[in-house]
């Protein structure tokens, strides 16, 4: 009795073929399965066609793989180009030059753009003037300071809260130790604190405080549902359930 062990299936093939009438007891190592025993008494020509429709079924195998590749490289090439207006990459948001003595008009531009791109359903565009609106607010923050109202109007400094919150959620986190100071000044208000608060946990994955973020349709987790209320009137916010009747959603403590 020849004996070969765990050998590319191949190279059995290959040996077993040299041996003629004799038992031939091998191992097939295949696509890291389970071991298959086989036992050949045959004439060399009865081997040949055992080593043919092995090779066959080799052969099989790795064109059904193939098309499985295939077809799911199409398919998310054409998801991807289906989908190609929603991918869009504006660049890392950098400090540029800016002229602190124009930051009125340059915050006053930048609520008008925030609040017009918004309204519109072009998602290319509403990515690349965030991505302008971001780069000169904290532009004007880096360079010149927070802006406080004794240099601005309440409505540009909204236009700093906004910006800030409709960034990702690492500027946001960077950024927030300024807005919390811009609350304590009276520069901006308890509302906007919270609904900042309540996104950077959100971004955390920890729940909410004062109940102001929709996930989905959904409220999103809250710490403590059944004494919101009490922390929304803290910050100057609309009880809950009236609050979540602008999105159809009933408030359920439990």
């Amino acid at each position: 009795m020849t004996e070969i062990k765990k050998l590319p299936l191949t190279r059995v093939l290959c040996q077993a073929a040299e041996v003629q009438n004799s038992t031939i007891v091998f191992q097939l190592s295949f696509f890291n399965q389970t071991n298959i025993c086989a036992s050949i008494s045959r004439p060399n020509a009865k081997l040949q066609n055992v080593m043919c429709n092995l090779n066959k079924i080799e052969m099989k195998i790795k064109k059904v793989l193939f098309s499985i590749l295939t077809a799911l490289f199409l398919i998310i090439s054409i998801f991807l180009y289906m989908n190609r207006d929603k991918f869009v990459y504006v660049g890392s948001v950098d400090i540029i030059e800016v002229d602190c003595s124009k930051k009125v008009q340059i915050l006053s531009e930048v609520l008008v753009s925030d609040q017009r791109i918004r309204r519109s359903n072009d998602f290319i565009k509403l990515a690349k003037e965030d991505h302008r609106n971001q780069e000169l607010v904290i532009s004007i923050i880096e360079k010149c300071g927070m802006p406080t109202l004794k240099e601005v109007d309440q409505k540009q400094m909204d236009a700093v809260w906004l910006v800030l919150q409709h960034s990702d959620k690492e500027i946001r986190k960077k950024y927030f130790p300024q807005i919390e100071k811009a609350v304590k000044n009276g520069d901006l208000s308890k509302q906007q604190y919270a609904l900042m608060k309540d996104r950077m946990l959100m971004d955390e994955g920890k729940p909410q405080i004062y109940g102001s973020q929709i996930k989905n349709g959904k409220l999103y987790k809250l710490e403590n549902p059944e004494t919101v209320n009490e922390r929304r009137k803290e910050m100057g916010l609309e009880p809950i359930e009236d609050y979540l009747k602008n999105f159809n959603i009933q408030f359920n403590p439990n």
